[in-house]
Protein backbone atom coordinates (compact mmCIF):
# COMPACT_ATOMS: atom_id res chain seq x y z
CA UNK A 1 0.00 0.00 0.00
CA UNK A 2 0.91 3.62 -0.76
CA UNK A 3 1.98 6.12 1.83
CA UNK A 4 -1.34 8.49 2.12
CA UNK A 5 -0.38 12.18 1.72
CA UNK A 6 -3.45 13.75 3.22
CA UNK A 7 -2.19 16.70 2.52
CA UNK A 8 -2.14 16.90 -1.43
CA UNK A 9 -5.63 14.92 -1.84
CA UNK A 10 -8.16 16.34 -3.50
CA UNK A 11 -11.02 14.40 -2.27
CA UNK A 12 -13.68 15.63 0.51
CA UNK A 13 -14.51 14.04 3.74
CA UNK A 14 -17.34 14.75 5.84
CA UNK A 15 -16.53 14.33 9.49
CA UNK A 16 -18.67 14.57 12.90
CA UNK A 17 -17.15 15.00 16.10
CA UNK A 18 -19.83 13.30 18.49
CA UNK A 19 -20.04 14.26 22.53
CA UNK A 20 -22.17 13.15 24.58
CA UNK A 21 -23.56 16.99 24.83
CA UNK A 22 -23.07 18.44 21.14
CA UNK A 23 -21.98 16.86 17.12
CA UNK A 24 -19.55 19.44 15.56
CA UNK A 25 -19.94 18.80 11.75
CA UNK A 26 -16.94 19.80 9.38
CA UNK A 27 -15.55 18.26 5.93
CA UNK A 28 -11.88 17.83 4.90
CA UNK A 29 -9.81 18.30 1.64
CA UNK A 30 -6.21 18.28 1.72
CA UNK A 31 -5.90 17.38 5.26
CA UNK A 32 -7.50 20.68 6.17
CA UNK A 33 -10.91 21.94 7.25
CA UNK A 34 -13.11 23.92 4.43
CA UNK A 35 -16.56 24.29 6.18
CA UNK A 36 -17.08 26.55 9.05
CA UNK A 37 -17.98 23.41 11.73
CA UNK A 38 -21.46 23.13 12.53
CA UNK A 39 -22.72 22.46 16.05
CA UNK A 40 -25.80 20.58 16.84
CA UNK A 41 -27.49 19.24 20.05
CA UNK A 42 -27.31 15.68 20.50
CA UNK A 43 -29.91 15.34 21.61
CA UNK A 44 -28.52 12.16 23.18
CA UNK A 45 -31.99 10.63 25.22
CA UNK A 46 -34.05 11.09 22.18
CA UNK A 47 -32.55 8.17 19.40
CA UNK A 48 -34.91 9.67 16.78
CA UNK A 49 -34.02 13.11 17.73
CA UNK A 50 -30.37 12.42 17.89
CA UNK A 51 -30.25 10.08 14.16
CA UNK A 52 -32.16 13.36 12.86
CA UNK A 53 -29.58 15.64 14.14
CA UNK A 54 -26.58 13.54 12.75
CA UNK A 55 -28.86 13.36 9.37
CA UNK A 56 -29.61 17.57 9.52
CA UNK A 57 -25.76 18.10 10.12
CA UNK A 58 -24.12 15.87 7.20
CA UNK A 59 -26.55 17.31 4.75
CA UNK A 60 -25.73 21.08 6.22
CA UNK A 61 -22.09 20.39 5.66
CA UNK A 62 -23.06 18.68 2.05
CA UNK A 63 -24.86 21.90 1.27
CA UNK A 64 -21.39 24.04 2.46
CA UNK A 65 -19.27 22.28 0.04
CA UNK A 66 -21.39 22.14 -2.86
CA UNK A 67 -21.06 22.14 -5.80
CA UNK A 68 -18.21 19.93 -4.66
CA UNK A 69 -19.50 16.39 -3.27
CA UNK A 70 -17.93 14.33 -0.34
CA UNK A 71 -16.27 10.72 -1.40
CA UNK A 72 -16.81 9.45 2.04
CA UNK A 73 -17.97 9.91 5.91
CA UNK A 74 -15.58 9.03 8.48
CA UNK A 75 -16.06 9.65 12.40
CA UNK A 76 -15.16 8.65 15.59
CA UNK A 77 -18.10 7.03 17.58
CA UNK A 78 -17.30 5.71 21.14
CA UNK A 79 -17.60 2.21 22.18
CA UNK A 80 -18.95 -0.24 22.54
CA UNK A 81 -19.41 -1.04 18.56
CA UNK A 82 -19.29 -2.93 15.61
CA UNK A 83 -17.09 -0.41 14.02
CA UNK A 84 -16.64 -2.46 11.07
CA UNK A 85 -20.29 -2.77 10.34
CA UNK A 86 -20.80 0.47 11.54
CA UNK A 87 -23.22 -0.24 14.49
CA UNK A 88 -23.04 1.50 17.59
CA UNK A 89 -23.71 -0.43 20.80
CA UNK A 90 -24.56 0.56 24.09
CA UNK A 91 -22.99 3.75 25.19
CA UNK A 92 -22.60 5.69 28.71
CA UNK A 93 -22.89 9.21 27.43
CA UNK A 94 -25.30 8.87 24.13
CA UNK A 95 -28.01 6.38 26.31
CA UNK A 96 -30.21 6.31 22.99
CA UNK A 97 -28.00 4.14 21.74
CA UNK A 98 -28.12 0.95 24.15
CA UNK A 99 -29.39 -2.16 22.17
CA UNK A 100 -27.74 -1.24 18.63
CA UNK A 101 -28.23 1.08 16.27
CA UNK A 102 -27.17 1.04 12.50
CA UNK A 103 -25.64 3.83 12.17
CA UNK A 104 -23.07 3.49 9.18
CA UNK A 105 -25.67 1.76 6.88
CA UNK A 106 -28.29 4.43 8.01
CA UNK A 107 -25.83 7.07 6.75
CA UNK A 108 -24.63 5.01 3.34
CA UNK A 109 -28.28 4.72 2.48
CA UNK A 110 -28.92 8.40 2.55
CA UNK A 111 -25.87 10.15 1.64
CA UNK A 112 -24.98 7.19 -1.48
CA UNK A 113 -21.53 7.64 -0.13
CA UNK A 114 -19.34 4.90 1.96
CA UNK A 115 -19.38 5.20 5.66
CA UNK A 116 -16.13 4.80 8.27
CA UNK A 117 -16.81 4.89 12.25
CA UNK A 118 -13.68 4.15 14.48
CA UNK A 119 -13.13 4.65 18.13
CA UNK A 120 -10.98 7.60 18.88
CA UNK A 121 -8.24 6.04 20.48
CA UNK A 122 -7.77 4.31 17.21
CA UNK A 123 -7.91 7.56 14.89
CA UNK A 124 -5.94 9.44 17.30
CA UNK A 125 -3.05 6.87 16.70
CA UNK A 126 -3.86 7.43 13.12
CA UNK A 127 -3.52 10.19 13.04
CA UNK A 128 0.01 10.78 13.95
CA UNK A 129 1.16 7.74 12.23
CA UNK A 130 0.31 9.36 8.77
CA UNK A 131 1.30 12.81 9.65
CA UNK A 132 1.97 13.45 13.30
CA UNK A 133 4.53 11.80 15.34
CA UNK A 134 5.73 8.90 13.57
CA UNK A 135 6.86 11.09 10.29
CA UNK A 136 8.40 13.52 12.84
CA UNK A 137 10.69 10.90 14.26
CA UNK A 138 11.60 9.31 10.91
CA UNK A 139 12.24 13.06 9.40
CA UNK A 140 14.81 13.84 12.31
CA UNK A 141 16.09 10.04 11.56
CA UNK A 142 16.79 10.49 8.39
CA UNK A 143 17.89 14.00 8.97
CA UNK A 144 20.68 12.62 11.43
CA UNK A 145 22.23 10.00 8.53
CA UNK A 146 20.73 7.08 10.95
CA UNK A 147 19.76 3.67 8.73
CA UNK A 148 16.62 3.37 10.59
CA UNK A 149 12.55 3.47 10.08
CA UNK A 150 10.04 2.90 12.45
CA UNK A 151 6.71 1.71 10.95
CA UNK A 152 4.70 0.90 14.09
CA UNK A 153 2.77 3.26 16.71
CA UNK A 154 1.07 2.45 19.85
CA UNK A 155 -0.99 5.25 20.82
CA UNK A 156 -2.60 6.98 24.14
CA UNK A 157 -5.42 8.33 25.01
CA UNK A 158 -5.12 10.39 28.46
CA UNK A 159 -8.55 11.75 30.07
CA UNK A 160 -11.92 10.26 31.29
CA UNK A 161 -10.98 7.25 30.69
CA UNK A 162 -7.49 5.82 29.06
CA UNK A 163 -7.36 4.71 25.51
CA UNK A 164 -5.05 3.35 23.14
CA UNK A 165 -4.74 2.17 19.32
CA UNK A 166 -2.09 0.64 17.09
CA UNK A 167 -0.85 1.36 13.75
CA UNK A 168 1.41 -0.98 11.23
CA UNK A 169 2.84 -0.04 8.39
CA UNK A 170 0.21 2.64 7.59
CA UNK A 171 -2.69 0.78 8.72
CA UNK A 172 -4.70 0.89 11.56
CA UNK A 173 -4.66 -2.56 13.55
CA UNK A 174 -8.46 -2.85 14.45
CA UNK A 175 -8.83 -6.38 15.29
CA UNK A 176 -11.45 -9.19 14.52
CA UNK A 177 -14.39 -8.07 16.52
CA UNK A 178 -13.24 -4.26 16.60
CA UNK A 179 -11.90 -4.21 20.26
CA UNK A 180 -7.61 -3.71 19.63
CA UNK A 181 -5.61 -1.98 21.76
CA UNK A 182 -8.32 -1.70 24.79
CA UNK A 183 -5.30 -1.11 26.72
CA UNK A 184 -7.69 0.31 29.58
CA UNK A 185 -8.86 -3.21 30.87
CA UNK A 186 -5.39 -4.31 31.32
CA UNK A 187 -4.91 -5.12 35.44
CA UNK A 188 -3.83 -2.62 37.31
CA UNK A 189 -0.55 -4.39 39.06
CA UNK A 190 -0.68 -2.51 42.31
CA UNK A 191 -4.35 -3.26 42.86
CA UNK A 192 -4.72 -6.46 41.02
CA UNK A 193 -7.94 -7.08 40.98
CA UNK A 194 -9.05 -3.83 39.47
CA UNK A 195 -8.75 -2.55 35.58
CA UNK A 196 -6.24 -0.15 34.83
CA UNK A 197 -8.29 2.67 34.35
CA UNK A 198 -9.15 3.24 37.62
CA UNK A 199 -5.26 4.62 37.84
CA UNK A 200 -4.84 6.20 34.78
CA UNK A 201 -7.99 8.57 34.58
CA UNK A 202 -8.64 12.30 35.50
CA UNK A 203 -10.48 10.78 38.96
CA UNK A 204 -7.04 8.70 39.81
CA UNK A 205 -4.91 12.05 39.68
CA UNK A 206 -8.04 13.40 41.95
CA UNK A 207 -8.14 10.72 44.25
CA UNK A 208 -4.32 9.95 44.90
CA UNK A 209 -3.66 13.59 45.64
CA UNK A 210 -6.90 13.97 47.95
CA UNK A 211 -5.80 10.99 49.69
CA UNK A 212 -2.06 11.97 50.08
CA UNK A 213 -3.46 15.79 51.06
CA UNK A 214 -5.93 15.29 52.77
CA UNK A 215 -7.78 18.35 51.33
CA UNK A 216 -11.45 18.31 51.39
CA UNK A 217 -11.66 19.86 48.19
CA UNK A 218 -11.78 17.82 44.77
CA UNK A 219 -9.49 19.55 42.85
CA UNK A 220 -9.37 19.69 38.95
CA UNK A 221 -6.46 17.76 36.96
CA UNK A 222 -5.06 21.07 35.92
CA UNK A 223 -5.28 22.43 39.75
CA UNK A 224 -3.23 19.61 40.56
CA UNK A 225 -1.18 20.23 38.23
CA UNK A 226 -0.56 23.61 39.35
CA UNK A 227 0.13 22.62 42.63
CA UNK A 228 2.51 20.32 41.47
CA UNK A 229 4.71 23.10 39.70
CA UNK A 230 4.52 25.46 42.31
CA UNK A 231 1.87 27.94 40.38
CA UNK A 232 -0.47 27.38 43.50
CA UNK A 233 -0.63 26.73 46.98
CA UNK A 234 -1.26 23.22 48.32
CA UNK A 235 0.43 20.04 49.08
CA UNK A 236 3.41 19.57 46.59
CA UNK A 237 4.67 16.56 47.38
CA UNK A 238 0.70 14.74 46.95
CA UNK A 239 0.36 16.67 44.19
CA UNK A 240 3.90 15.87 42.00
CA UNK A 241 2.91 11.96 43.76
CA UNK A 242 -0.13 11.70 42.23
CA UNK A 243 1.06 11.82 39.03
CA UNK A 244 4.14 10.12 39.41
CA UNK A 245 1.56 7.05 40.43
CA UNK A 246 -0.69 7.35 37.39
CA UNK A 247 2.79 7.16 34.73
CA UNK A 248 4.12 4.34 36.60
CA UNK A 249 0.65 2.80 35.94
CA UNK A 250 0.90 3.83 32.29
CA UNK A 251 4.13 2.55 32.55
CA UNK A 252 3.42 -1.28 33.45
CA UNK A 253 0.42 -1.30 31.13
CA UNK A 254 2.77 -0.01 28.10
CA UNK A 255 5.48 -2.45 28.97
CA UNK A 256 3.10 -5.26 28.44
CA UNK A 257 1.69 -3.89 25.10
CA UNK A 258 4.92 -3.08 23.51
CA UNK A 259 6.23 -6.59 24.31
CA UNK A 260 3.80 -7.46 21.95
CA UNK A 261 4.13 -5.05 19.38
CA UNK A 262 7.25 -3.70 19.69
CA UNK A 263 6.69 0.05 18.16
CA UNK A 264 6.89 3.48 19.07
CA UNK A 265 4.83 5.58 21.45
CA UNK A 266 2.54 8.49 21.41
CA UNK A 267 0.93 9.82 23.63
CA UNK A 268 -2.32 12.41 23.72
CA UNK A 269 -5.15 13.43 25.24
CA UNK A 270 -5.99 16.70 28.26
CA UNK A 271 -3.77 15.00 30.78
CA UNK A 272 -0.67 14.82 28.92
CA UNK A 273 -0.39 18.40 29.15
CA UNK A 274 1.43 17.35 32.38
CA UNK A 275 3.46 15.62 30.13
CA UNK A 276 7.00 16.71 32.48
CA UNK A 277 5.32 15.04 35.55
CA UNK A 278 4.75 11.89 33.71
CA UNK A 279 7.01 11.05 30.45
CA UNK A 280 10.35 10.77 32.71
CA UNK A 281 8.60 8.46 35.07
CA UNK A 282 7.16 6.27 32.17
CA UNK A 283 10.59 6.03 30.53
CA UNK A 284 12.07 5.34 33.80
CA UNK A 285 9.54 2.21 34.53
CA UNK A 286 9.78 0.99 31.26
CA UNK A 287 13.84 1.19 31.32
CA UNK A 288 13.28 -0.94 34.67
CA UNK A 289 13.63 -4.81 35.63
CA UNK A 290 11.57 -7.47 36.70
CA UNK A 291 12.97 -11.05 37.99
CA UNK A 292 13.06 -14.75 37.29
CA UNK A 293 12.58 -17.88 39.29
CA UNK A 294 16.54 -17.63 40.42
CA UNK A 295 15.98 -13.20 41.35
CA UNK A 296 17.89 -12.58 37.73
CA UNK A 297 17.36 -8.92 37.15
CA UNK A 298 15.83 -8.79 33.54
CA UNK A 299 15.14 -5.68 31.52
CA UNK A 300 11.25 -5.08 31.23
CA UNK A 301 11.90 -4.63 27.90
CA UNK A 302 14.01 -5.81 24.86
CA UNK A 303 14.57 -2.47 23.80
CA UNK A 304 15.79 0.60 25.97
CA UNK A 305 13.47 3.38 26.10
CA UNK A 306 14.11 6.87 25.60
CA UNK A 307 12.11 9.82 25.81
CA UNK A 308 11.22 12.68 22.60
CA UNK A 309 10.67 15.39 25.09
CA UNK A 310 13.62 15.20 26.48
CA UNK A 311 16.58 17.03 24.42
CA UNK A 312 19.11 14.90 25.80
CA UNK A 313 17.45 11.34 26.07
CA UNK A 314 16.02 12.46 22.42
CA UNK A 315 19.89 12.97 20.48
CA UNK A 316 21.03 9.73 22.05
CA UNK A 317 18.04 7.94 20.47
CA UNK A 318 18.98 10.07 17.34
CA UNK A 319 22.56 8.16 17.29
CA UNK A 320 22.27 5.22 16.15
CA UNK A 321 25.44 2.80 16.43
CA UNK A 322 26.22 0.02 13.64
CA UNK A 323 28.08 -2.86 13.55
CA UNK A 324 30.08 -4.30 10.35
CA UNK A 325 30.59 -7.91 10.11
CA UNK A 326 31.61 -10.37 7.33
CA UNK A 327 29.43 -12.83 5.81
CA UNK A 328 30.42 -16.12 6.09
CA UNK A 329 32.43 -17.77 3.17
CA UNK A 330 32.30 -14.37 1.12
CA UNK A 331 34.05 -10.96 0.53
CA UNK A 332 30.76 -9.33 1.55
CA UNK A 333 30.26 -7.04 4.45
CA UNK A 334 26.87 -5.76 5.95
CA UNK A 335 26.33 -3.45 8.99
CA UNK A 336 23.41 -3.87 11.27
CA UNK A 337 22.70 -1.66 14.62
CA UNK A 338 23.58 -3.37 17.94
CA UNK A 339 20.94 -1.45 19.97
CA UNK A 340 17.42 -2.15 20.08
CA UNK A 341 15.53 1.44 20.51
CA UNK A 342 12.15 2.15 21.64
CA UNK A 343 10.62 6.32 21.99
CA UNK A 344 8.06 7.83 23.90
CA UNK A 345 6.67 11.11 22.35
CA UNK A 346 4.02 13.54 22.59
CA UNK A 347 1.23 14.18 19.80
CA UNK A 348 2.35 17.00 17.40
CA UNK A 349 -0.65 17.08 16.36
CA UNK A 350 -2.73 17.89 19.34
CA UNK A 351 -5.31 15.18 20.53
CA UNK A 352 -8.19 16.78 18.26
CA UNK A 353 -6.49 17.51 15.19
CA UNK A 354 -5.04 13.96 15.08
CA UNK A 355 -8.25 12.23 15.67
CA UNK A 356 -9.58 14.63 13.04
CA UNK A 357 -6.93 14.06 10.14
CA UNK A 358 -6.86 10.17 11.62
CA UNK A 359 -10.71 9.64 10.11
CA UNK A 360 -9.70 11.36 6.64
CA UNK A 361 -6.81 9.63 6.40
CA UNK A 362 -8.57 6.23 7.22
CA UNK A 363 -11.54 6.91 5.05
CA UNK A 364 -8.79 7.56 2.06
CA UNK A 365 -7.36 4.26 2.88
CA UNK A 366 -10.52 2.49 2.66
CA UNK A 367 -11.80 4.39 -0.61
CA UNK A 368 -7.87 3.48 -2.04
CA UNK A 369 -8.52 -0.40 -0.85
CA UNK A 370 -12.08 -0.49 -2.30
CA UNK A 371 -10.55 0.96 -5.87
CA UNK A 372 -7.59 -2.18 -5.81
CA UNK A 373 -10.31 -4.76 -5.01
CA UNK A 374 -8.62 -5.18 -1.39
CA UNK A 375 -12.07 -5.10 0.53
CA UNK A 376 -14.83 -3.54 -1.78
CA UNK A 377 -17.26 -5.16 0.96
CA UNK A 378 -18.81 -1.62 1.31
CA UNK A 379 -18.88 -0.36 -2.49
CA UNK A 380 -20.59 -3.86 -2.80
CA UNK A 381 -23.32 -3.17 -0.43
CA UNK A 382 -23.64 0.89 -1.12
CA UNK A 383 -24.15 -0.16 -5.29
CA UNK A 384 -26.80 -2.66 -4.43
CA UNK A 385 -28.93 -0.30 -2.29
CA UNK A 386 -28.93 2.69 -5.13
Amino acid sequence: MERIDVFNDKRIVLTLDAGGTNFVFSALQKGEEIVNPITLPSNCDDLEKCLKVIIEGFEQVNAAIAPQRAEAISFAFPGPSDYKKGIIGDLINLPCFRGGVALGPMLEEIFGIPTYINNDGDLFTYGEAIAGMLPTLNSDLKDNGADKEYRNLFGITLGTGYGGGIVSNQRLFEGDNSAAAEIWLMRDFKNTNLLVEESVSIRAVQRVYKDLSGDAETRSPQEIYFIATGQSNGDKQAAIAAFEEMAHMIGESLANAITLIDGAIVVGGGISGASELIIPTIVEHLNGHIENLKGDKIPRLVSKVYSMEDEASYNDFLNWESHVVKVPFSDKEISYHTEKKLIVGLSRLGTSRAVCLGAYAYALAMLDDAKEGVDNTKVLKLNNTL
